[in-house]
């Protein structure tokens, strides 16, 4: 389900949902990095703590999102690294300091913002429409409830409530677009010529200058630890069930819970809202509430979304006459709750006070819940009864594997044989990861955790998911050690001679530019070095067509870099290409960028783009003020451990 659920859902809803996921995942790496602590938080606040739990929460997101994003480019060891650590931390420091910074300015996230937010996520829609038993049967399939996922949701949406406010203030101005673009579409007019690659001095290399390079590098030739494992595997899908449920145990499962397949009651809403700021003073409390009952003794169901359109402070539903769509209990908060589920349809309310203001609440229709007969669910009890009875066997072998591994802790054999499952290997693997298992970051943590690796134990019951689970030990060590000069001699070779030519290159690009630099004439030299000049009139910073990819990215790079021309004199440089390759490059002329090619919905592009990293750089500014005003903590020696 969490396959079909991410193949459904994309951006914040799924980073959301992804992470309470897998929240029950075991953690790795944090014991070290905070064990000689005694605090029980990663971080503090002011006086709100970032407990270790929620850190390890957060580095499990962050991991299993990138292990995804990443593939087999994931690098498990770099992503422990301490400097890492302390950036997901210091994200987590900065978010609390603007949550903090919410509360000081009165700012929230509104119900009718967080609704329209869920509402408008595509995995919780039917015909482009938000279905409340889609939401629920989503969340609940990944363990959750809607209180739990509105207020996961509550909290993410609140993070960007300054962050957009600041945005939005940013000022971007007609000479800022313009200074930007003259640099951006700035216009070189330049000439260059590629040196051949030069043949070494010498490509004779000695055993002796082999040993001497292979003494004096051996970092470069460091063989990473590595460890095999021997596991045995719990798969739900490989176990053996019991008889399926007979048609009286269906019916009886029905009987029993024949609440959950009652459709709830759905009410058809508009609403019109007076908002009440949060530090309200008693005077704008009455005004708003006097200004909220004359709307609701006037209204009437002909002219309502007509009064919403013109009244309602409520931005998300004004401009559709205050429709809120269909309903039901639970999806507001409680005051609104209790005053919508009193009423009688065609009824509109007096004012009704929540955090957000006074609603009058107008109930246009009413769907009233209806329990589905047994036939029409009879599959899916089917269903759930088998996977009850396949979840209660994978967790009575899983138990009964985490029992007997444990009572034998040196070997698989008694736990594998009284199972009947085989004992599996991996082939050898570093802390970066494998293959099969040794891709999981669990599994790696065990792998080379001191219990498992100095101490020769079995490893804990280790979950790969909801359905599947390990228990591992080592098989095979290699420590981290220098490869023999036997494996690396064909390399140091290769090397020694790639210095020669880059060293070659290099000199023979010094000398030509220094006859440049003198005065000669760039056609003379490059026709001395056997190379042919090209050129390239009024060349942009990035290539905007086909033909713009003739000239070499290094190359291009490198002109804009240079100093523009003095005196009707161009600029000179070298530039490496690599594998001893050098280009010479000329600039001959600069001009400012055409702005008048700059079309009004490029020019607006930029400016939005402009403001929005203004208001990057005028929120770290202001988190940066917050920091200095707030006491934070660190738990000691948190940078220092792996």
């Amino acid at each position: 389900m969490l396959q079909a659920l991410g193949n459904k859902m994309h951006g914040w809803p799924a980073i959301v949902v992804l992470g309470v996921a897998v929240f029950a995942m075991s953690f790795f790496g944090i014991e070290g990095y905070f064990s000689a602590s005694v605090d029980t938080y990663a971080a503090k606040v002011g006086k709100h703590e970032i407990s270790q739990q929620q850190f390890q929460d957060r580095m499990n997101q962050i991991r299993q999102q990138q292990m995804a994003e990443q593939g087999d480019h994931f690098d498990g060891s770099a992503f422990e690294k301490p400097e890492n650590k302390r950036r997901i931390l210091d994200a987590m420091i900065d978010q609390q300091l603007l949550l903090k910074a919410n509360d000081d300015l009165g700012m929230r996230v509104s119900d009718e913002a967080l609704r329209d937010a869920i509402a408008s996520v595509p995995a919780f829609q039917v015909d482009g429409k938000f279905d409340p038993d889609t939401y629920r049967t989503l969340l609940a399939a990944n363990r959750m409830t809607p209180e739990g996922f509105e207020q996961q949701q509550r909290a993410s949406m609140a993070t960007s409530l300054l962050p957009d406010a600041i945005g939005a203030s940013a000022i971007v101005t007609g000479a800022d677009l313009d200074r930007f673009l003259d640099l951006r579409l700035q216009r070189r007019d330049l000439s260059y010529f590629v040196l051949a690659r030069p043949a070494p001095a010498d490509d004779k290399v000695s055993d002796d200058e082999i040993a001497a390079y292979y003494k004096s590098h051996q970092a470069d030739f460091m063989q990473p630890e590595q460890v095999s494992l021997k596991y045995v595997e719990v798969d739900d899908a490989d176990l053996k069930l019991d008889a399926q449920p007979s048609e009286d145990e269906l019916k009886k499962r029905y009987e029993d819970e024949k609440s959950r397949f009652v459709q709830p009651e759905q009410r058809l809403v508009s609403h019109i809202l007076i908002d009440v700021p949060k530090n309200a003073t008693p005077d704008q409390q009455k005004a708003a509430l006097a200004k909220a009952e004359k709307i609701a003794s006037e209204a009437t169901p002909a002219d309502f979304a007509d009064l919403a359109k013109k009244d309602s402070d409520d931005l998300g539903s004004k401009s559709q006459g205050g429709n809120l769509g269909w309903l039901q209990k639970g999806m507001t908060n409680a005051a609104f709750d209790a005053a919508l589920f009193a009423m009688n349809k065609g009824d509109i309310s007096k004012p009704v006070l929540s955090p957000e203001g006074y609603h009058i609440i107008y109930l246009r229709d009413v769907h009233s819940g209806d329990a589905k007969p047994f036939a029409e669910v009879r599959d899916e009890l089917a269903k759930e009864a088998a996977q009850a009875d396949r979840e209660r066997k994978f967790n009575e072998v899983a138990g009964k594997l985490a029992d007997l591994s444990y009572q034998t802790p040196g070997s698989l054999d008694t736990a594998a044989k009284t199972l009947g499952l085989p004992i599996k290997d991996t082939g050898l693997f570093s802390r970066a990861g494998g293959s099969g298992i040794a891709a999981d970051a669990k599994v790696i943590a065990a792998a080379f955790s001191d219990d498992v690796l100095a101490q020769g134990n079995n490893s804990g019951l280790i979950n790969l998911g909801k359905d599947t689970a390990v228990v591992v030990r080592v098989d095979k060590h290699e420590p981290k050690a220098v490869r023999p000069l036997a494996d690396v001699k064909d390399a140091i070779h290769k090397k020694i001679v790639d210095d020669r030519v880059a060293a070659a290159g290099r000199k023979q690009a010094d000398d030509l530019l220094a006859r440049l630099r003198k005065g000669e004439d760039l056609q003379t030299v490059a026709k001395s070095a056997g190379a042919t000049v090209e050129s390239a009139s009024e060349a942009l910073r990035m290539p905007q067509s086909a033909a713009d990819l003739k000239l070499p990215m290094p190359v291009r790079e490198q002109a804009f870099r240079m100093p523009h021309p003095a005196d009707g004199k161009p600029q000179f440089a070298d530039v490496d290409l690599g594998n001893g390759v050098f280009a010479i490059v000329a600039v001959d002329k600069v001009q400012g960028g055409d702005l008048a090619k700059v079309t009004p919905a490029q020019r607006d592009q930029l400016r939005a783009q402009m403001t929005q990293a203004y208001g990057g750089i005028a929120t770290r500014g202001f988190i940066g003020i917050l920091k200095s005003k707030t006491e934070i903590k660190i738990a000691p020696d948190a940078n220092n451990k792996q």
